[in-house]
C-alpha cells in the first residue's frame, strides 16, 4: 500500500478521484481525535486516523466506494482483538466521495485550523533558533522568527514567517493570547529586555530563553533590580529544552524544547476551556 509523501495540497491536485474519511466521534482510548480525517485514492492515500487493521479497513471501504461496490458511507468500529488492536476505544468513521462540494468544504476547514493554530515566537535565527524553526516545521503550529540581522533570518526556514525588527522588544505587547516565546538572541541584554515583556503578560503559554544556571542567576539578579518579582521570574523558562538529555547540539535542544512547547500550549488551553 502507498501513502502518499507530498503534500495536502499537491495530493489534492493530483488525485481527482478521492474518499475524505473523517473520525466523527471517539469513544474510549483510540488512537487519534475527532476530526482527524485521510485522503483515500484508488492506488494512494495521505493523513492517518490511527494506523493499524482500523485504517486498513477504512481504506478498504473507501476504495470499495470509489469503485462502486460499497455504500457504506459510514463505519462504527471497536477497537479490541476482533480487529486485532488492543485500544479498548470504538471509532465512527465517515466517508464522502470527494466532489468538488467536498473539497471546497474541506479547504474551508483546513483555512480555518490554520487560522487558529497556536503561535510560536522564536526571537533570533542562531544555529538554535534555525533548529527549533525546523522541527516545529512538523508541528500543528504556526511559526514566527524575529531578528535584528538580515542575514541570520535569511538562513532561516521557509516554514516560519519571517519579521526584521531593530527593537523586538517592541512586538511582544502584539503577541496572540496563548502563544509560546522563545528567546535565543546573540545579545544577552536584549534577551533579557524581551523577556520582561513577555513576562509582563499573564497570557502566554510558555516564555522560555536559551542559556544556563548562570545566565538564570544572572537574569534574577537583573530583574530584581528591575523590579520584576520572584513569581515573575519563576515563570521563565531557563535553560529551554530541560535537564534530562545532557546533548547540546542545537537538533536535540530544538528537538526537546519543542516537546515543552506542546505541553506547555496544550496546558494553557485546557486552563482556557475549564
Amino acid at each position: 500500500m502507498n501513502f502518499a509523501i507530498d503534500s495536502l495540497e499537491a495530493f489534492l491536485e493530483r488525485e481527482y478521484k478521492l474518499v475524505i474519511v473523517e473520525i466523527r466521534e471517539t469513544f474510549g482510548s483510540t488512537p487519534r481525535e475527532a476530526g482527524a480525517f485521510m485522503l483515500v485514492s484508488p492506488t494512494d492515500a495521505h493523513g492517518t486516523i490511527g494506523g493499524g487493521q482500523m485504517e486498513h479497513l477504512a481504506i478498504d471501504n473507501a476504495r470499495a466506494l470509489l469503485a462502486g461496490v460499497s455504500d457504506q458511507v459510514e463505519m462504527d468500529i471497536p477497537l479490541g482483538p476482533d480487529i486485532g488492536q488492543c485500544c479498548g476505544g470504538r471509532v465512527i468513521l465517515t466517508f464522502r466521495i470527494g466532489d468538488d462540494a467536498a473539497r471546497k468544504a474541506l479547504e474551508a476547514k483546513l483555512k480555518h485550523n490554520v487560522e487558529t493554530l497556536p503561535e510560536v515566537w522564536l526571537f533570533g535565527a542562531g544555529h538554535v533558533g534555525r533548529a527549533l524553526a525546523d522541527a516545529l516545521l512538523l508541528l500543528p503550529l504556526k511559526t514566527y522568527a524575529v531578528e535584528t540581522r538580515k542575514s541570520e533570518l535569511d538562513l532561516m526556514s521557509a516554514g516560519a514567517s519571517h519579521r526584521l525588527v531593530a527593537m523586538p522588544e517592541s512586538i511582544v505587547k502584539d503577541i496572540a493570547p496563548g502563544s509560546a516565546v522563545v528567546i535565543l538572541t546573540h545579545d544577552h541584554a536584549l534577551d533579557f529586555l524581551i523577556a520582561k515583556e513577555a513576562l509582563a503578560r499573564d497570557d502566554l503559554a510558555y516564555i522560555g530563553m536559551i542559556g544556563s544556571k548562570t545566565k538564570r542567576a544572572t537574569f534574577a539578579n537583573w530583574a530584581k533590580k528591575e523590579g520584576l518579582g520572584d513569581d515573575l521570574v519563576g515563570r521563565l523558562v531557563l535553560p529551554i529544552g530541560g535537564k534530562a538529555v545532557s546533548d547540546k547540539r542545537p537538533a536535540v535542544i530544538a528537538a526537546m524544547t519543542s516537546a515543552e512547547i506542546l505541553v506547555a500550549i496544550e496546558s494553557y488551553r485546557v486552563r482556557s476551556e475549564s
